[in-house]
């Protein structure tokens, strides 16, 4: 397996469990997220995250191979979610405003309630290296799969004039990233809801958003119940979208 030098249990940990997840591997990631978007990757190494967590840095091996490796799994977890919602929505008898406000919606609503502000690493310089290119790549077929959703809305709209704005809902999405890490400063993050209309009324479409929000609570509440890890389909926080 990628990434993981030996499965097994390895030695006792130095401390009781500190870390949210039923998991050595997920109090691993727990950490290293706190410590990368906090004191800097260049600056953590696999001892400070693993004194983090309470174990061995060798236990940590157990897990990871290197602390590539455990950015590889932070930065997958960032995209993976929103890419197969997109790619599963692509069949659906939805309208495009609808899968549109549907896929800004989860994607938002996941980048601002996860633990830690994982975007921010996106500016890595490390992430240029081959190392990153799958992460790289994903990112490449999400911001697409926007960009498609937004062409076809355009098109309805029939202002051939506007069809350079088809890039900005995945732009607008992913601006709540610094909005997050404004709010250390007192400003206001804009939730889920506002994002996923704006990401429509930046195109143009002017229209009631009120049953677009009701049919993509559907799609998402569809989506969470349909997969075996409904965690990692839809946001904890879309029972939101119903109220």
């Amino acid at each position: 397996m990628e990434g993981v030098t030996n499965a097994g249990p390895g030695r006792p940990r130095l401390t009781a469990r500190r870390r949210p997840g039923g998991t050595a591997r997920a109090e691993i990631l727990d950490a290293a997220a706190e410590l990368f978007t906090t004191r800097g990757f260049a600056a953590t190494s696999t001892r400070h995250i693993a004194e983090a967590v309470g174990m061995r840095q060798a236990s940590l091996y157990n897990h990871f191979a290197t602390k590539d490796d455990i950015l590889v799994a932070l930065l997958a977890d960032t995209v993976t979610p929103a890419l197969d919602f997109a790619e599963n929505l692509r069949p659906l008898d939805a309208s495009p405003e609808v899968k549109l406000y549907a896929l800004s919606y989860l994607d938002a609503a996941q980048l601002i309630t996860g633990r830690w502000n994982l975007g921010v690493l996106y500016l890595l310089p490390e992430l240029r290296s081959d190392r990153f290119m799958s992460f790289r790549a994903d990112r490449d077929r999400l911001r697409e799969q926007y960009r498609a959703l937004a062409q076809t809305v355009l098109d309805a709209l029939g202002d051939p004039a506007s069809t350079r704005l088809a890039e900005l809902p995945f732009r607008l999405v992913e601006s709540v990233i610094s909005a997050r890490a404004d709010a250390l400063e007192g400003t206001p993050i804009p939730d889920a809801a506002v994002i996923a209309g704006s990401a429509l009324r930046i195109l143009g479409w002017r229209q009631d958003l009120d049953p677009i929000h009701t049919e993509a609570a559907e799609l998402i509440a569809n989506a969470e119940t349909s997969t075996s890890s409904g965690a990692d389909a839809a946001p904890d926080n879309v029972d939101a979208m119903k109220t």
